[in-house]
């Protein structure tokens, strides 16, 4: 965390995490008695398996974190609902980072193995079946991250308020998915459509729901600020972003380093023809050959080390790291002041912890 987080924050923090990951684990444990499973079906179990392992493979549970706090910013009582709101987000997240590496073709997540790639290693030589069972397997999260609410123990109305939220979130973050790929047909994206879809495809979904849905819980009705949230989300998603795609071109370091290395490679994204911030900033910076070079890399799975390398050399003599790190921090910086705005309405001290969370990607920059 940002080092203005106190010692305090972070200890409850801490706890939201180990908290949740112990419900989780729970939850899955529970599953089997849930809903009736087809017997003798060896397949269901297996898939119920995939989606715990991924679900408990790591994260950092931010979702879950911007949940809790937000109630926070009304109330330090325990309140009902949350802890289904949690699962279900979680559970969401899990949704779409299976239904994402079927359509990246990824083989790591968290540092394992992705759904796709560990059904492929289990039926060699049927793709079909592979690529089924991963889709069935994304959609079962998606329909369990919905079940979970409808069966939270909080009362009617707002078990009806945080499932219209969910269900929104969810539309809104498919749309931002065929958004997603409607990028890459672009050969130089504009920069707000860029921004357009890092809301819709995670922006919404990671931190608007959770502070949404906190509120909820709460008690508080989030509708006269939906406007408030938005922009603080919309902020926090791009400057997250930014630093993501900037990790991917020129390398993490540090205590990034681990991590960022698990999940995909340096350089996954121009190997898959990605066009994002930062490719996108090469792109526009690049002349000549040196363009050539970049356009010729971006989307070819088997592009040299060495010609990664010549990009990384070519952006950054356009200057284009030092560009990138002023955008990370310019719209880490509105999302701290947006947060400030909102003192007049709720608690203090949970409004610092949003304050200072968005400078926590731009203090881990290397």
């Amino acid at each position: 965390m940002h080092a203005t987080v106190n010692a305090a924050t972070l200890e409850r923090v801490l706890g939201h995490r180990t908290r949740f990951d112990a419900r989780f684990g729970q939850y899955f444990d529970s599953l089997t008695g849930r809903f009736d499973l087809p017997v003798p079906s060896r397949y269901v179990p297996r898939c119920l398996d995939l989606l715990r392992d991924l679900s408990m493979r790591g994260g950092k549970r931010l979702r879950v974190v911007l949940l809790y706090e937000a109630a926070r910013l009304v109330t330090t009582e325990e309140v009902p609902g949350l802890a289904e709101a949690a699962l279900s987000i979680e559970l969401l997240q899990t949704h779409g980072l299976v239904h994402d590496d079927i359509i990246d073709d990824a083989p790591l997540r968290r540092g394992g193995p992705s759904t796709y790639y560990a059904y492929r290693g289990e039926f060699p030589g049927h793709g079909a079946t592979a690529l089924g069972l991963a889709v069935l397997a994304g959609d079962l999260a998606g329909f369990l991250s919905t079940q979970v609410l409808l069966e939270a123990e909080a009362p009617v109305a707002l078990r009806q308020a945080l499932l219209g939220v969910h269900t929104r979130t969810a539309a809104e973050t498919v749309a931002g998915q065929i958004a997603d790929l409607e990028r890459d047909a672009h050969a130089l994206p504009d920069e707000e459509f860029l921004h357009t879809v890092t809301d819709f495809k995670s922006a919404r979904y990671s931190i608007l729901a959770p502070l949404t849905m906190g509120l909820l819980a709460a008690g508080e009705d989030p509708a006269p600020h939906r406007a408030r949230l938005h922009r603080y989300a919309r902020l926090v998603g791009i400057s997250e972003q930014m630093r993501d795609d900037c990790l991917d071109l020129f390398g993490p370091s540090g205590d990034d380093a681990a991590p960022v290395v698990a999940d995909k490679s340096t350089g996954a994204d121009i190997r898959s023809g990605r066009r994002t911030y930062a490719v996108r900033a090469v792109l526009a910076a690049a002349t000549g050959a040196d363009a050539a070079l970049v356009e010729a890399a971006l989307g070819d799975p088997r592009c040299p080390d060495a010609t990664l390398e010549r990009i990384r050399e070519i952006a950054r003599a356009a200057g284009v790291d030092g560009r990138l790190k002023a955008e990370i921090r310019r719209h880490a910086e509105e999302a701290a002041a947006e947060a400030a705005s909102w003192e007049p309405y709720w608690r203090a001290e949970a409004v610092e912890f949003f304050r200072s969370l968005p400078m926590w990607n731009v203090d881990r920059m290397p």
